[in-house]
């Protein structure tokens, strides 16, 4: 059962932490967008951390694109997909709630006013009100749904603050279970011109993120998908990557699982 509203915001007026789109869908995939907006909510300094509209919009914010690629995901491959409603400035949902990055005081050389004396109360008021419903409601789709496939969406910048530019056009980051990240690959590999980064532009494994959490210590099949963001900034690129990507996960989904053989090609 989802989580309720009220429960959560303190009033039926004030937006939900996540939101679940294409509820109750046929397939048993399960897409997560964990940095899908820079939305900060309202009960928190009336909606501010204190940063400017240029740096909201920035990566450090959230992952640009991401919602929108998800979204496309959800409605090709008639799969149920969870987003985060607020800004993981405000509290990153794809770490453990001991993480020393759960909540950031500086950020790719920005300050974060909001964030700079942080009290323990403010800590655990942003973990009940904003973590806790996300993971809690990834949970409750996950339940509904049998040997449920969790696909995380995530993307990434062109290069890092300071560091050279990054060549891959979309990575697959997996940790030791790589049932669904294997066959992932070799299917991107296919495709002449792309750059595919295996564990790349990130290593794949973090303790107590979302991933970690919801499938790889509970056995589930997961890969988690980055896709480089300056690729993805409109709604019609966010398409196209969604309709290039949905028949791959689609295949490699079905190859993992066994329901089809994934010695042939079809």
């Amino acid at each position: 059962m989802l989580l309720n509203h009220e429960s959560i915001t303190g009033s039926p007026k004030l937006s939900l932490p996540f939101k679940v789109y294409n509820g109750n869908r046929s397939s048993r995939i399960v897409l997560v967008c964990d940095h899908a907006t820079n939305h900060v909510p309202k009960w928190l300094n009336g909606g501010s951390l204190g940063l400017n509209g240029s740096d909201m919009a920035r990566h450090v914010a959230h992952d640009i694109g991401a919602a929108g690629v998800t979204r496309h995901l959800a409605d090709t491959l008639d799969a149920t997909a969870v987003l985060s409603n607020f800004s993981r400035l405000v509290i990153d949902p794809n770490r453990g709630e001991t993480d020393p990055t759960l909540i950031m005081q500086i950020c790719d050389g920005i300050v974060v006013p909001a964030n700079r004396s942080i009290s323990p109360r403010e800590r655990e008021c942003r973990l009940k009100r904003c973590h806790r419903p996300y993971h809690g409601t990834i949970s409750s789709v996950l339940d509904e749904i049998d040997d449920p496939v969790v696909l995380s969406i995530h993307s990434f910048t062109p290069r890092m603050w300071t560091g050279p530019k990054r060549p891959w056009n979309i990575g697959v980051l997996s940790s030791t279970d790589r049932r669904i990240a294997d066959p992932l690959l070799a299917l991107l590999n296919d495709h002449a011109g792309l750059v595919v980064g295996d564990n790349r532009p990130y290593a794949g494994r973090l303790p107590g993120d979302t991933i970690d959490r919801h499938a790889f210590q509970s056995g589930r099949f997961h890969s988690l998908v980055e896709i480089r963001n300056d690729q993805i900034e409109t709604e019609s690129s966010q398409r196209e990557w969604a309709e290039f990507l949905a028949p791959i996960l689609r295949r490699v989904v079905d190859c993992a699982t066994g329901s089809v053989d994934c010695q042939r090609r079809t």
